[in-house]
């Protein structure tokens, strides 16, 4: 019978440092995360925020009733829930908290007068800062946003600055809504599904309500599938003209029937505008889409 083997002092080492490092793996994969959050934190501080409760903080007070009836519905409860979960578990949620209402905040209900329509926010690091399309100053121009200014340019003639934030817009009327408010490092579409899109729709249809002209740009067959509910949203005076051609992707921006670059959005929308506003003053008041 063959005898029991001793433990040696390589085998107690050995162990004691299975016990202190565990699996090299795991650590290695422990630190990358760790590593990624942190560049996360650093390109944007306010991903620092991890209650939802405080995107819905000081709402305008136009779109508050939208918002709030959305927060208080079984729908709103279940996403701010599952999104609150997600962070909890240390998920990096794109836009920051506090952006997530980026695009109501940066332009009242009264005053919009263009709804661009995007799907989700972008997924990398800096780059979603709640507005459909857009980026912040500093981050390089994703190819969509460069198609889009690429028709700028054809269409108006319109000197481009170096950076893709389309903000200066919203202080003309334009809402850059994301159908989706959220998403995931990395992983496109994320939170599709999940319960946004009530709220974006009950949005959209504020919007097409409001009296006076009103223009919707429906990019690629996503935003195109909100027509039937643009349409039954519209009352009385109001005066709705909604654009389609295909999204501004690489993919498909310059594929026929409907390309993007040369679609003329930007002209037709500041042209109709203009011709129906209701009075002297607000036709004088011409869409300026100019970034600079």
């Amino acid at each position: 019978m063959a005898r029991p083997r001793k433990a040696s002092v390589a085998d107690d080492t050995a162990s004691a440092q299975a016990g202190l490092f565990g699996d090299a793996g795991d650590a290695g994969e422990e630190r990358a995360a760790s590593e990624a959050q942190a560049a996360s934190l650093a390109a944007d501080p306010a991903l620092a925020v991890r209650d939802v409760q405080q995107a819905w903080q000081d709402l305008p007070a136009d779109w508050a009733p939208v918002l709030e009836a959305f927060r208080h519905s079984a729908g709103g409860q279940a996403l701010l829930a599952r999104l609150q979960a997600r962070l909890d578990a240390g998920a990096t949620v794109y836009p920051p908290v506090p952006h997530w209402l980026a695009a109501v905040r940066a332009t009242p209900l009264a005053q919009a007068r263009v709804v661009i329509l995007g799907q989700d926010p972008y997924h990398g690091p800096g780059q979603a800062h709640g507005l459909s399309f857009s980026v912040p100053h500093g981050q390089p121009i994703p190819p969509s946003l460069r198609n889009i200014r690429k028709e700028l340019v054809r269409d108006l003639g319109l000197p481009l600055p170096d950076h893709g934030c389309l903000q200066a817009w919203c202080a003309q009327g334009v809402l850059l809504l994301n159908t989706v408010l959220t998403v995931e490092d990395g992983q496109a579409a994320a939170h599709a599904g999940w319960g946004w899109e009530a709220l974006t729709d009950a949005l959209i249809a504020a919007v097409a309500a409001q009296p006076g002209p009103r223009v919707f740009m429906l990019w690629g067959a996503h935003a195109q599938r909100k027509r039937e509910l643009i349409a039954a949203a519209q009352g009385p005076g109001t005066q709705v003209l909604v654009l389609q051609s295909n999204h501004p992707s690489p993919l498909s921006a310059t594929r026929p029937p409907a390309p993007f670059v040369g679609n003329g959005h930007f002209s037709q929308a500041r042209d109709v505008i203009a011709a129906h506003a209701p009075s002297a003053q607000e036709k004088s008041q011409r869409l300026d889409w100019s970034l600079a």
